[in-house]
C-alpha cells in the first residue's frame, strides 16, 4: 500500500464533463498542485451518497481556502456513472474521476474484492497530494467512515 512521503503512481483516470471525455494522467494532473483526493467503493451507494461526497461538497470552499487546488473523487466506476453521480449530487467543481479498470486503485494497493457486490473496488480513503507526493493518507477500516471525511481532511490541510 502506498505510504506518506511516496510519489503517487502514474496512471490514467477518466472524467466525462461538459467538454466530453477527458483522460487525465495523474502525474500531469497533480503536478505543482495541492490536491485532496478521496476514494470510495462506488457511486450511488449509501454511505458514499449520503455522507462521503456530500461532506466534500459542503466544505468545498473551505478546502480551497485552506490551500487545495483540486478536490477530486475517484471510484472504480466508469466516467459516465461518475458524471451522472456528480450531477445528481450537485458536486460543483469537484472532479469526478473514474478508475474504470481499477488500475490506479491497484497501483496504490488500496483495492478490495467485494465479490458479488461489484468485484474489485476501492477501499474508502482520502489523501493529500503535494506536487505528486502523498503527504497525508487516511484509509478507513472495513465498514467504517471516520478518517476519510471532509472535516478530517480540512483539519489536515491547516
Amino acid at each position: 500500500m502506498i505510504q506518506k512521503g511516496q510519489p503517487l503512481p502514474s496512471a490514467t483516470l477518466n472524467e466525462f464533463n461538459s467538454e466530453g471525455m477527458q483522460a487525465h494522467n495523474t502525474s500531469e494532473l497533480f503536478a505543482n498542485k495541492r490536491v485532496v483526493l478521496f476514494a470510495l467503493p462506488g457511486a450511488f451507494t449509501p454511505t458514499c451518497s449520503e455522507a462521503h461526497l456530500p461532506g466534500y461538497i459542503a466544505l468545498n470552499a473551505d478546502l480551497k481556502a485552506a490551500g487545495a487546488d483540486i478536490i477530486a473523487c475517484v471510484s472504480v466506476n466508469d466516467a459516465f456513472v461518475m458524471n451522472a453521480w456528480g450531477k445528481a449530487q450537485d458536486a460543483g467543481d469537484i472532479m469526478m474521476l473514474a478508475d474504470g479498470d481499477a488500475s490506479f486503485t491497484k497501483a496504490l494497493g488500496l483495492e478490495m474484492d467485494t465479490a458479488g457486490f461489484g468485484g474489485v473496488r476501492s477501499q474508502r480513503y482520502a489523501m493529500i497530494i503535494d506536487n505528486g507526493v502523498v503527504t497525508e493518507l487516511n484509509v478507513e477500516a472495513p465498514q467504517a467512515f471516520e478518517v476519510s471525511n471532509a472535516e478530517t481532511m480540512l483539519a489536515a490541510l491547516k
